[in-house]
């Protein structure tokens, strides 16, 4: 507990957050009588200054005709920018249009805070949110299938989303829903059984390839009706909890699990896993307590629970008796706001599930679970995200048709930025440790930041030559670019962390080139908090990569505009180096991306 709190008293609220308090205080001074005021705060045209307060509208929109002294929206624009409390931070303001008060913020004040970051660490720059406990739910893969394309999406989402939230001070749990229960495990027991009698103590080597054992029980149920009454009776045998039945599934699950664990290690992912499976025991109680409070009604031989604005129910009991997602997602969100107690709980999943999660939410807010109120917590999100396409614009697939796995993918990805280090003569260089290392990162990191970077909203083309190009918004420009600083500080022969001791930041005259450049890259670096608090309440990771992009952008311009080793200013731009690289490696953490320092 100490620990929150010493974070919370070190952590600096984002620069929108500091503009709004001193806002506040002028809003309440201009219209005492308004109390739900909300500063409006946006960066704004740069020509005009950095941020601009938008209140004046809507305030006059409030007030017009209540007896008030003001004459439109340009007075009232007026008083809110007189009444500023004075600040160190703001160096001038101004009005614009219908009462806009642009923000210029003191550029000595920039250069301290970053000075600031740098003695104290990026820690104090992490986001303040209003929660405690967060439920991040993704990658849930099936068991008795091999990872594929498609569940790359919302593993890659799921962890910085996770990240996230956890530099942001919450605590989060980190649930791998997988698909470990189901009529689908009737088919494989029984395969299992037939092909290999004594496969108790047979181990792994009973099944060998899962996949293709998955294959070969899915035909036999499609074409062998007796094997299909068979593998339909050992799912009630299994449900009933018979030993042996539970000791074939536990098998079947413990295989399929080491070989998604291999590609949450490559991707260095941690994941929980409570699979569906976990909340069965908890599903009688669930619905008995819908059923109670008159949610679940009979239909055509099912249970119901009837959602205003669907065309169909969402089924909780099926015909036969038997549970399925619906009765299980319920009861697995009833356990995670009752017994892990989390107040926002996300779930990571392709966007072709939103009606399934709309009908779940609305059952929740219907039982009481969750308040009818927009933004108020514990809240619920679904995270929908569109589909992984190749060149064709299909569905990415392999020449066979086959989905592409999740393994190959990302064993082709570090050949690539292997062979892409060899050709620029690194082999000669490099031990084949930091060979290795380096085209690890490089090839990971290119396959995650391709899908991060885009809406995730929008289907992706996934396209090796793209994302492994040295140029442009990707991940080996970015790396790159980063290791480019790493070695203009070390060419510079100095201890940077004594630098952090003894110099300071300072920023050159406005009007010339240098000093501009520097202030814009210094601005850029200060809104880090503000990017990752846009990333994280919205639930969109390209949001981060937007702003980081940038943030090598305007590096890049203060580089060509600056001469850095050698100069008088020598010790300040060394330490804007320092700072951007800094805000660049928690960008890349955040990412799930490791960093290199050689290139």
């Amino acid at each position: 507990m100490e620990k929150d709190q010493q974070h919370e008293e070190d952590n600096v609220a984002s620069l929108k957050q500091q503009l709004a308090k001193l806002f506040e205080v002028s809003l309440k001074i201009v219209v005492p009588d308004e109390s739900d005021l909300e500063p409006l705060i946006a960066a704004c045209n740069p020509k005009f200054g950095d941020y601009q307060c938008n209140n004046a509208m809507n305030v006059w929109a409030k007030i017009k005709g209540k007896g008030s002294s003001y004459k439109g929206p340009q007075p009232v624009g007026t008083a809110i920018m007189s009444n500023l409390p004075p600040s160190e931070m703001i160096e001038s303001t101004s009005l614009a249009g219908p009462g806009f008060v642009n923000v210029k913020l003191s550029t000595q004040w920039i250069a301290k805070n970053i000075h600031k970051m740098l003695i104290s660490g990026i820690d104090i720059w992490a986001p303040r949110l209003p929660l405690k406990r967060a439920v991040v739910d993704f990658s849930s893969p099936n068991i008795a299938k091999e990872m594929h394309v498609g569940h790359l999406r919302s593993t890659i989402i799921g962890d910085t989303l996770a990240r996230m939230l956890e530099f942001s001070n919450v605590d989060v749990l980190r649930r791998n829903h997988v698909g470990d229960w189901g009529t689908q495990f009737g088919m494989l027991i029984e395969h299992l059984f037939q092909e290999c009698p004594n496969w108790e103590d047979s181990g792994d080597q009973a099944i060998g390839n899962l996949e293709a054992f998955y294959k070969e029980s899915k035909k036999r149920f499609d074409s062998d009706p007796e094997f299909k009454e068979r593998a339909q009776q050992a799912v009630v045998s299994l449900q009933g909890g018979e030993e042996k039945y539970k000791k074939a599934w536990a098998q079947i699950c413990e295989i399929s699990r080491k070989g998604y664990e291999k590609v949450y290690e490559r991707l260095e992912i941690s994941l929980e896993e409570k699979g569906e499976s976990f909340y069965n025991p908890y599903i009688p109680g669930v619905l008995k307590e819908l059923s109670d409070k008159g949610l679940i009604e009979e239909s055509e031989g099912a249970r119901v629970i009837f959602i205003e604005g669907k065309s169909y129910p969402f089924i909780v009991v099926k015909k036969d008796g038997g549970f399925n997602y619906a009765s299980t997602d319920l009861t697995a969100l009833w356990y995670r706001l009752n017994e892990e107690k989390a107040e926002w709980i996300i779930y990571i999943t392709d966007v072709g599930q939103r009606e399934h999660f709309e009908m779940l939410f609305t059952s929740a807010k219907r039982a009481g679970w969750l308040p009818t109120v927009a933004n108020s917590y514990p809240k619920v999100s679904h995270v929908g995200f569109g589909l992984v396409l190749g060149d064709d614009g299909k569905r990415f697939r392999t020449r066979s048709t086959e989905v592409v796995k999740l393994v190959d993918l990302l064993d082709e990805a570090k050949t690539r930025c292997r062979a892409a280090l060899v050709e620029r003569g690194k082999a000669e260089e490099w031990s084949e440790e930091e060979l290795e290392q380096t085209a690890e990162a490089v090839g990971y990191g290119a396959v995650k930041y391709a899908d991060l970077k885009n809406n995730r909203l929008t289907n992706y083309t996934f396209n090796f030559d793209q994302m492994l190009n040295d140029k442009g918004n990707t991940a080996v420009y970015l790396l790159y670019a980063h290791a480019r600083i790493c070695s203009i500080i070390r060419k510079s022969g100095k201890d940077i962390e004594e630098l952090k001791k003894t110099g300071e930041v300072v920023f050159g005259p406005q009007d010339k080139i240098e000093g501009s450049s520097e202030r814009e890259l210094g601005l850029h670096i200060l809104q880090f908090p503000e990017a990752v608090e846009e990333a994280c309440i919205n639930l969109l990771p390209n949001v981060l990569c937007e702003y980081l992009y940038n943030l090598t952008e305007f590096f890049t311009k203060f580089y060509t505009n600056c001469k850095v080793v050698g100069s008088d200013e020598e010790t300040s731009r060394l330490l804007l180096c320092e700072a951007t690289a800094v805000v660049m490696r928690k960008c890349f953490d955040l990412l799930g991306i490791k960093p290199v320092y050689r290139i």
